[in-house]
């Protein structure tokens, strides 16, 4: 291979790695939507570099992100590990909250704030099974209360990460969560209403028609 080539070819290795590490510590600050053109000044690429290597937003995220996700897993695998089942479960979910916390790519991913493409998806949804056995085993140790669905799991990664975003005092908001879905010998403790809601990653929702308005006399 002509000494050209392999220079041409060792630039285009070091640009790429440029606008990987660059933009992996900028989506964990700020989150998924920080600008391309951003990224490119900041790792010293055109964006038009920048485009050569990622052609779209998602082949930027499915280059980082599952790979960042390889933490979530050990979460997982740890969790169910514990001796206790309630107290793998609460391990679990402040493990994920906790990483999320620290990475705002990853709290957009796993929340789906923002559509990230299929192979971000299926790295953030590799873990579901698992998930479900530990929901199953806190149920059976009888720490977790037997009416918590996995769309109430759901709803509350959706809260968590809005509280992330908006003042990161998540610890708090999860400790008052669980003590409602802790098991209880409470004979007075009434049982949740039935569950109606959709998955809150499904963002799009039919719009409210407005009130209807009489034409103005003249």
């Amino acid at each position: 291979m002509p000494a050209e080539t392999r220079s041409r070819r060792s630039d285009a290795l070091r640009n790429r790695d440029r606008l990987l590490a660059t933009a992996a510590d900028l989506f964990a600050e700020r989150g998924l939507e920080v600008p391309l053109d951003e990224i490119a000044r900041s790792a010293g690429v055109s964006i038009g570099t920048l485009y050569n290597h990622f052609p779209t937003r998602d082949a930027l995220y499915s280059a980082i992100i599952p790979g960042r996700l390889g933490a979530l897993d050990r979460i997982v695998a740890d969790a169910l590990d514990a001796d206790d089942p309630w107290e793998g479960f609460v391990a679990y979910l402040e493990g994920l909250f906790g990483l999320m916390a620290r990475d705002r790519s990853l709290n957009d991913a796993i929340a789906r704030r923002r559509p990230a493409g299929d192979e971000v998806a299926e790295a953030c949804a590799r873990n579901v099974d698992d998930v479900l056995e530990l929901i199953a085993r806190a149920k059976a140790g009888g720490g977790l209360r037997e009416d918590f669905a996995p769309l109430d799991l759901a709803m509350l990664g959706a809260a968590v990460s809005q509280v992330i975003c908006e003042s990161g005092d998540w610890r708090r908001f999860l400790s008052f969560h669980l003590t409602g879905i802790r098991a209880s010998t409470d004979t007075t403790k009434g049982s949740l209403p039935p569950n109606g809601g959709k998955d809150p990653s499904m963002r799009s929702r039919p719009r409210r028609p407005g009130p209807s308005r009489r034409p103005r006399s003249r």
